[in-house]
């Protein structure tokens, strides 16, 4: 009985022959691709952007509240909103 364990426990150990290999856990949320659904808005400075995030209102030093458009097509991550 003593020698039935001992062969078990050596063909369950990592490294064995016998064993399969140990697999890791694919998420598969990293294997898609990112959907990027996006809109046109209105910048303050005229022009039209094409923005993925939310629009957030972001508070002004003097105050105030602005809206903005997050996560924009380029290399601007907020863009005012002409309101």
């Amino acid at each position: 009985m003593n020698i039935l364990a001992k062969a078990l426990l050596m063909l369950s150990l990592p490294g064995s022959l016998f064993a399969p290999p140990l697999r890791t856990p694919v998420n598969q949320l990293s294997t898609r691709q990112p959907q990027k659904h996006g809109q046109w808005y209105l910048a303050e400075s005229g022009h039209a952007v094409y923005c993925y995030g939310p629009v957030m209102l972001v508070r002004q030093p003097e105050g105030s509240v602005q809206r903005v458009a997050t996560y924009c097509k380029g290399d601007k991550v907020m863009v005012p909103l002409k309101d």
